[in-house]
């Protein structure tokens, strides 16, 4: 259960939560498009965070992990889930011109939402605990 509590687990699941807010307070704009924005930069910058802050190549390449499912379809839902933001920003601009379809903006949203969720929920099954992950490292090294 330590997963649950892993700081990027938690600061994925806060933002994912402001992110229900605001699709729920979508007829507060300013409050709305804040809060997407601010979702959509947590999501690009988490990678960055991660590679600067955890041994990808102990735990990819020596532990051999790279050939583990549960990643790839990690991966598959980050391009997925980025894939959905371009689409929501280009409808989103539309929208506010006046000439975009809501009902197109809505659906994607609620796929955006479902992806999301699942790519979090696997970024979770994903996290090893740093001691974990260097006893494995100090057995194979």
């Amino acid at each position: 259960m330590d997963f649950l509590f892993a700081e990027t687990t938690m600061a994925a699941t806060f933002s994912f939560i402001l992110m229900l807010i605001a699709y729920k307070l979508s007829h507060i704009r300013k409050f709305h498009i804040s809060v997407m924005v601010s979702c959509i930069v947590v999501d690009v910058a988490m990678p960055f965070y991660l590679y600067f802050n955890r041994d990808w190549y102990g735990r990819l390449i020596d532990g051999g992990e790279i050939l583990n499912f549960l990643l790839w379809m990690h991966i598959g839902l980050v391009i997925t889930v980025y894939t959905l933001y371009v689409m929501q920003v280009i409808e989103g601009k539309k929208l506010l011109k006046g000439i975009g379809n809501r009902e197109n903006h809505h659906a994607q949203a609620k796929g955006l939402i479902l992806a999301r969720a699942l790519m979090i929920f696997c970024g979770a099954l994903l996290y090893e605990k740093k001691e974990v992950i260097n006893a494995a490292v100090s057995l194979t090294g």
